[in-house]
Parts: C-alpha cells; sequence; structure tokens
C-alpha cells in the first residue's frame, strides 16, 4: 500500500471512530486510534501516516511526533472535504 492509499484509509478509520462536528470535520484521539484492533492491523506505522496525512493536510493535530501513552489524549481532526463549485461533467456540458 502507498502513501496516498494509506491517507486515504486513515481517513475512513478517523470517519469510523470519530466523532462528526458542526462543520463536517471528524475528530478523534490518537489513544483511540492507536488501540482500536482494526487500525492496528491496517496501518504498519501510524504514526508515519498521521504525519503524511498532517504534511498533505488533510488532518490536523498539535505537535509533530505523536507517541502512545504520552499523546493518547491529543485530539485528531479530519479537514472537512470541500465539494468543487463545479463538477467535471458540468463543464463539458457547459462546452
Amino acid at each position: 500500500m502507498n502513501v496516498e492509499e494509506e491517507v486515504e484509509r486513515l481517513k475512513d478509520e478517523i470517519k469510523r471512530l470519530g466523532k462528526i462536528q458542526d462543520d463536517g470535520s471528524y475528530k478523534v484521539t490518537f489513544g483511540v486510534l492507536f488501540h482500536d484492533d482494526k487500525c492496528a492491523n491496517i496501518f504498519e506505522a501510524l504514526v508515519g501516516t498521521l504525519r503524511a496525512a498532517k504534511k498533505r493536510k488533510v488532518v490536523a493535530y498539535d505537535g509533530e511526533l505523536l507517541l502512545q501513552g504520552v499523546h493518547d489524549n491529543v485530539e485528531i481532526t479530519l479537514k472537512p472535504t470541500t465539494q468543487p463549485a463545479t463538477s467535471a461533467g458540468d463543464a463539458v456540458a457547459k462546452a
């Protein structure tokens, strides 16, 4: 699995384990993700996947490196996805 696929799977897991917020984002703590059996089986390096997702501005959390135990209560926010103003189908229809 490449990094992009892992980030997509991480998004799915945050949606599964997290709580949706009023703005469309999802929040989950690092401890919940780290201790979840399904996540443990999917991600060889959860911290690395989180860092890649943060670099791509998919998620946000305080700090750079999250450590099990010490950072279990750190909130990870999956940013809401914004829909493009027009879809590719609309662009073709207008052309």
